[in-house]
């Protein structure tokens, strides 16, 4: 497996901005409906702090939530979950397994074929678009 990607706190203020610095080093969240525009053309979605490949447009789908959702990660993808008891609540905190960002939540509410919505915060994520087509 792949080195973990580890960066000065400087580093990741650098790069993420202030607000992809919120989420995804301290467990924030993005205001909901932040990415109406997000991209429907077939393609990949990378890990904004690292370039993992995470989740593919094929199954991007509209929870209505107000955040990118998706039924399960990209073959292959490297996610961690843990318990997140914050809020009130019980959820279950999805981050990319390279670099320890924080990307958002799963929950056992979403379509066939896995019943899942990975519920992520737009601004933890990177777009790459398929050549072919």
């Amino acid at each position: 497996m792949s080195d973990k990607v580890t960066k000065k706190e400087t580093e990741w203020r650098a790069q993420l901005g202030d607000l992809g610095f919120e989420v995804m080093r301290n467990h924030g969240t993005e205001r909901p409906f932040t990415h109406d525009d997000f991209p429907s053309d077939a393609g990949t979605f990378h890990c904004k702090g690292c370039g993992a490949e995470l989740f593919v447009q094929d199954d991007k789908f509209d929870a209505g939530c107000g955040w990118p959702s998706f039924t399960r990660p990209a073959s292959g993808a490297r996610l961690g979950e843990t318990r997140d008891t914050r809020h009130g609540m019980v959820r279950t905190e999805v981050h990319c397994a390279n670099c320890d960002g924080h990307l958002g939540h799963v929950f056992p509410d979403g379509p066939a074929p896995t019943g899942l919505r990975y519920c992520i915060n737009g601004v933890a994520l990177d777009f790459e678009k398929d050549d072919a087509g």
